[in-house]
């Protein structure tokens, strides 16, 4: 007997029992036939998640995959990803997701009516990801202390975070950060059939007291200080495809999802779904969370000069503004796309500007009855004024593009734009800092007199030793480096840089053809750089189609310049393009 089955596009997602009754000669006959699987159909004109192109399905759907942008606006790093949602085991773990957060909305999951709808099905996945009390998929690990759990940037691929969170009684795994927890969750919406992607925002700001302004507060020294605001040099989130009938939408568009808890000042949550486009038009009220994600792309940055009375002063800089640069994998290409437009308009353009003041009206009802040039009064007397005003422009340019264990090599760019002389001093210091924007050690610290001739350009070559960063840099691969003048010499200004380290490659060689469940083996090499030794080395294999799981090959202690190579053999065990990868770790990093 053939049968076939054809689920509504309203039907629940999840596992199904095929139960066949027989009734002959007064006798009846039950016969369990098996179970089958119910997902989200992007294909189908009628399914909520519904997309039109194919070539948009193959790389939000089906690609197996990914790539993770880092680093900071002026540096972006990459790094490749394996989502594996075809992975045997996989769905199992998605579908007991849901379980596992289904009270998440609803007190009970008796009638699992919900899960028709990829609106609530995508915040359940949301707030299981690091949100739940207790059976979360991943934490992050408070105060960046990670000792009792592994690496948050040594993971490749979401895979071995489900199968240790499923096969571990479902509690969490230790540890993640933003691109993790982002990539996990795009792993679960893929897998349930809705089409999702990673998207990496550059100048991220996180601040409790005002959702518009983020505030950065520095010593004489140059120096970043602890304060209750963070600039995030770069925070992943997801974005799902779906229509959201709760908004009468009639066709899918992207909604914006992050699972990672921020401090909203009412705790941490994390936020979505969020229609993008009710991002770019300020219409907050729209939307779950609207006026948080509208001012994750959209704050203003303030800089101040803390002095020893506890007086502070502005600075006169050039701040880059937050949100100013969005970008995911590009369809079918290893090269990313910008996505800035699909969040806000061009900056200080009409469409922006009123897009800003009707979210300002929301966010704060004082001014629900303001004017926009009263608005716009009171944002000028909250930024910073530009160095131009002061007469002075200045800029940190870079020489080289360091990798780990080389010397960072910096221009200090002057410009006097008056005709008078101008004598300065300045205060130069450089200091780790965190993805999270959070400030670590400062390490390098000097002091410069500068004579500026009527209308002078002065370029000042800048050197920080690996020597004096190397000790300090750790996982954390961002320093900052920062400028500032003495405030006895009149007005404070301030230039800044974030400034990238890379890491040394790890290079991968193909020694045979692959062929499905042949064996097939690869050279992997890499090289110490340093002038010291590395110790605790490790490399970690992964590859979906390729590993069942992750292996891990322990390289003991590398000499300087020493060059370590190892042959792996694996057999693919499935069709396809798959992807090896290759992570090294060691004490440095």
């Amino acid at each position: 007997i053939s049968i076939s089955v054809f689920p509504p596009s309203n039907a629940c997602i999840g596992r199904y029992i095929l139960n066949m009754q027989i009734t002959s000669c007064g006798h009846t006959y039950q016969r369990c036939l098996g179970d089958f699987y119910v997902l989200f159909n992007p294909w189908c004109a009628d399914d909520p998640v519904y997309m039109d192109n194919q070539a948009h399905r193959e790389e939000y759907v089906l690609n197996e995959h990914g790539i993770l942008y880092e680093g900071v606006h002026k540096h972006i790093t990459s790094r490749p990803w394996h989502f594996g949602q075809f992975e045997d085991g996989i769905l199992d773990i998605c579908l007991k997701i849901l379980d596992m957060g289904a009270s998440y909305h609803h007190g009970s999951d008796r009638d699992h009516c919900w899960r028709n709808d990829p609106v609530h099905v995508s915040m359940v996945v949301n707030h299981m990801i690091s949100t739940h009390t207790t059976n979360s998929i991943m934490k992050i690990p408070e105060n960046n202390d990670y000792l009792k759990g592994t690496k948050p940037f040594s993971w490749n691929g979401s895979v071995p975070i489900l199968q240790q969170w499923y096969n571990g009684r479902c509690r969490p795994v230790r540890y993640g950060y933003c691109g993790s927890l982002a990539s996990v969750m795009c792993t679960v919406m893929r897998c349930l059939g809705i089409p999702s992607r990673v998207v990496t925002n550059f100048c991220f700001p996180c601040s409790i007291e005002n959702p518009l302004g983020i505030n950065e507060i520095f010593d004489c020294t140059g120096k970043n200080l602890c304060g209750k605001d963070r600039l995030w040099r770069y925070h992943c989130w997801n974005e799902s495809w779906m229509a959201r009938r709760d908004l009468n939408q009639c066709c899918g568009d992207w909604q914006c999802l992050d699972p990672t808890p921020l401090e909203t000042g009412r705790g941490s949550a994390c936020s979505g779904p969020t229609w993008v486009r009710s991002i770019r038009e300020g219409e907050l009220d729209l939307d779950y969370d609207g006026h948080h994600m509208f001012s994750r792309v959209n704050s203003n940055y303030i800089g101040w000069l803390s002095q020893n009375n506890a007086k502070k002063t502005k600075f006169f800089c050039d701040a880059w503004p937050c949100g100013q640069h969005l970008i995911t994998k590009s369809v079918g290409s290893e090269q990313f796309e910008d996505i800035t437009g699909a969040y806000k308009y061009e900056l200080g353009s009409v469409k922006n500007k009123e897009a800003y003041y009707r979210a300002y009206r929301r966010i704060h009802p004082g001014y629900c009855n303001a004017s926009n040039c009263h608005i716009e009064r009171e944002l000028s007397s909250l930024k910073n004024p530009f160095l131009s005003d002061s007469g002075i422009n200045m800029r940190l340019k870079m020489a080289n593009c360091p990798m780990y264990g080389e010397d960072v090599q910096l221009h200090w760019l002057l410009e006097n734009l008056r005709s008078e002389s101008k004598n300065l001093k300045f205060n130069l210091c450089a200091q780790i800092i965190t993805y999270s924007g959070c400030p670590m050690d400062q390490f390098w610290k000097d002091s410069v007199n500068v004579t500026l001739g009527p209308r002078e350009v002065k370029k000042i070559p800048l050197c920080i030793s690996y020597s004096q960063y190397g000790p300090y840099l750790c996982d954390h691969n961002i320093m900052k480096v920062v400028a500032v003048s003495d405030p006895e010499c009149g007005e404070v200004l301030m230039v800044s840089r974030d400034i990238v380290i890379n890491r040394p490659p790890v290079i991968v060689k193909l020694l045979s053809q692959p062929r499905l469940k042949v064996p097939c083996t690869a050279e992997i090499s890499f090289c110490n750089p340093l002038q010291e030794d590395m110790k605790n080395c490790v490399m970690t294999l992964e590859g979906c189609g390729l590993f069942k799981e992750p292996m891990t090959i322990d390289l003991g202690t590398l000499a300087s310049n020493q060059q370590a190579r190892t042959i792996v053999e694996f057999t693919p065990y499935r069709l396809g393009r798959h992807r090896l990868l290759a992570n090294f770790g060691c004490h440095k990093f």
